[in-house]
């Protein structure tokens, strides 16, 4: 179990790595999402870690908002 769980983790790193490398916006928030959702599953997982599970978590949900309601450009 604790391997899976170790998993998980390296999952989450690398797609925050990943979602670095995009040039657009919106494909970066995505893939930083993902990451965001597996470091708060991952958080859980290690026995309900708070210090990750809450920062994930928000920047997930900030993620959410920009997709859902983009930026305008002029």
């Amino acid at each position: 179990m604790d391997q899976q769980i170790e998993i998980v983790g390296y999952l989450a790193m690398a797609f925050l790595v990943i979602s670095f490398m995009p040039r657009q916006l919106k494909i970066v928030r995505i893939i930083n999402l993902v990451g965001c959702i597996l470091f708060v599953a991952y958080g859980i997982l290690l026995g309900w870690k708070m210090p990750i599970i809450i920062s994930n978590g928000l920047i997930g949900i900030i993620q959410i908002y920009h997709l859902i309601f983009p930026k305008k450009t002029a």
